[in-house]
């Protein structure tokens, strides 16, 4: 114990030896070497702030923005009959920090927050939200997991009319429960286990009288 104590020891004056040589070398304390590196970081940081890759990027969001706002407007009033919906950025002076609130307003209900609106209906208008992205920035392939979980029988119906529409330009993946949407795929594929066995994976196409 004492020779650890004494290399312990040996190891904090080689140290304190190194850091007072560096000081004396280079005229600066280890506060005063971290605010000159801040000195020269800043114009830097600065620099990219005001740089062209910024403010392309800026730009970028801005048109995207407008884009997905656009068509989650369309959307909402096919989901939600007679209602209004709409993206609204909470500061738009300044795009590198603001947020986005979605306002929902259902026919017949005199409200905008989401909080106030039912399960079903939340869910619903996540979904308007989602395929707004995916009408704004297509993509030939899209999976989706029991996103239609918390639909009622009627919103349910326009979920699946809305698929309806995306699956003439786009294949989609959707893991569900729910019978109707099962029936509205071109092919079901599950996992089966027989006892003692191993599982497997099963296809089956669905009829186009179904």
């Amino acid at each position: 114990m004492t020779e650890l104590l004494y290399q312990t020891d040996s190891y904090l004056r080689e140290f304190d030896g190194i850091c007072a040589s560096h000081t004396s070398a280079t005229g600066m304390g280890t506060v005063s070497a971290a605010a000159r590196l801040g000195s020269l970081i800043s114009p830097v940081a600065g620099g990219l702030l005001l740089s062209g890759n910024l403010g392309q990027a800026l730009t970028v969001f801005a048109a995207a923005f407008a884009d997905v706002s656009s068509h989650f407007a369309q959307l909402f009033t096919s989901l939600f009959p007679g209602g209004t919906g709409k993206l609204v950025l909470t500061n738009p002076d300044d795009l590198l920090n603001t947020g986005i609130e979605v306002e929902a307003k259902p026919s017949g209900k005199n409200v905008k927050k989401l909080s106030l609106l039912s399960g079903g209906e939340r869910s619903l208008t996540a979904l308007g939200f989602l395929f707004a992205v995916f009408r704004s920035r297509p993509s030939p392939f899209y999976v989706m997991d029991e996103v239609e979980a918390a639909l009622d029988e009627p919103n349910l119906y326009r979920f699946l009319a809305l698929i309806q529409e995306f699956r003439q330009d786009a294949q989609l993946l959707i893991v569900s429960h729910q019978k109707r949407t099962m029936e509205a795929g071109d092919s079901l594929l599950g996992v089966s286990m027989q006892p003692g066995g191993s599982s497997k994976v099963i296809v089956e196409k669905v009829s186009s009288s179904a």
